[in-house]
């Protein structure tokens, strides 16, 4: 049987999940009809957007129910950029997402922005003082700040409120990517006070292509998809089984704010990746771990490490063929 430690890349649908997910795609209807089985998907949907928005201290209105987390960054980032159009720079940290970075890049190629790259330090987080001097520079130009909430490759957690607060000194919104965070560290978006953060169904165990953008009642944004109107910012059929699936997996991963759900979980996940590296240290004691060293710094399922005089892809392989599934980086950088 083989050993699955890629949740990095997706999390297997547990049981659950799996049963409200195939139960909820017996259910006819377009959650926007009037009509009795409408009205049953319709329940559907909104049951799993309440869900998604516990797990996160949001409304249910500020949830934007997505096809995936890419969808997601996309319309967060590009739509504050739209409806702040007057303002041309977007000031993101080095370390970032492909959805992110290739998100931007489209942005300064076809719509004139300029882009701010953050520096960070040895271990992926962003350098806070260069950001605040780049917003001090000329607040009045930047459109937002977006970040990932932790690296998903490294697993590094970046300081995600002191970001916040320096960016709401000038009264700049800003996006975090939270998909690698969401199911392992405590969210409160409210708390927070962001404009906008990106989640994904399928990396605390929902199905895959279903996502959700937060939205606060004070953002503005342009949307990606035009025709409808079905959500704020979001124009197209609901998924509502979709959403079910996710409802259930947000529950059973995160609860509400506040609830033991999530700490359990995280505690459970410790554990196990740091027996994984204690067994790794003892075996090949010149096994390097990348990202933050001190555990209270890095997600709490991460342990990426690098073997010297060993070719990554390689040991990938021959780790698959002993029953192992790992990766070497962001499977969406792969190939």
């Amino acid at each position: 049987m083989a050993v699955y430690l890629d949740h990095a890349a997706t999390s297997p649908m547990p049981p659950q999940v799996l049963a409200a997910y195939t139960d909820a795609l017996r259910v006819v209807g377009n959650p926007s009809s009037i009509h009795g089985p409408g009205q049953a998907a319709r329940e559907l949907l909104e049951s799993g957007r309440d869900a998604v928005a516990a797990s996160i201290g949001a409304d249910p209105a500020e949830i934007v129910l997505t096809g995936g987390g890419t969808e997601a960054v996309n319309l967060a980032i590009k739509g504050l950029y739209w409806a702040r159009a007057r303002e041309q720079r977007i000031l993101v940290p080095e370390a970032e997402h492909h959805a992110t970075i290739d998100s931007v890049e489209w942005l300064a190629a076809h719509e004139g922005a300029m882009l701010d790259w953050i520096p960070v330090d040895d271990l992926g987080r962003i350098r806070l003082d260069a950001l605040k001097r780049a917003l001090a520079a000329n607040p009045g130009d930047v459109a937002l700040v977006t970040s990932l909430w932790a690296n998903n490759e490294v697993g590094t957690i970046q300081p995600v409120r002191e970001l916040a607060a320096l960016a709401a000194r000038y009264d700049v919104p800003v996006h975090l990517d939270a998909i690698a965070a969401y199911g392992q560290l405590p969210i409160d978006v409210h708390e927070l006070g962001v404009a906008a953060l990106s989640l994904a169904a399928h990396k605390i165990g929902g199905p895959v292509g279903v996502g959700a953008l937060y939205l606060a009642r004070t953002a503005t944004v342009e949307p990606l998809l035009h025709g409808g109107a079905q959500q704020r910012a979001r124009s197209g059929t609901q998924d509502a089984a979709g959403a079910a699936a996710f409802g259930v997996a947000a529950t059973r991963a995160v609860g509400g704010v506040g609830s033991p759900n999530l700490g359990e979980r995280a505690a459970r996940m410790a554990r196990v990746r740091d027996r994984l590296l204690d067994g790794i240290r003892s075996a090949v004691p010149d096994a390097v771990l990348r990202g933050d060293p001190d555990p209270a710094g890095r997600l709490p399922s991460n342990a990426h490490l690098t073997f010297p005089g060993c070719d990554g892809d390689s040991l990938l392989f021959l780790l698959d063929v002993a029953g192992f599934a790992v990766s070497t980086g962001s499977a969406c950088a792969a190939g």
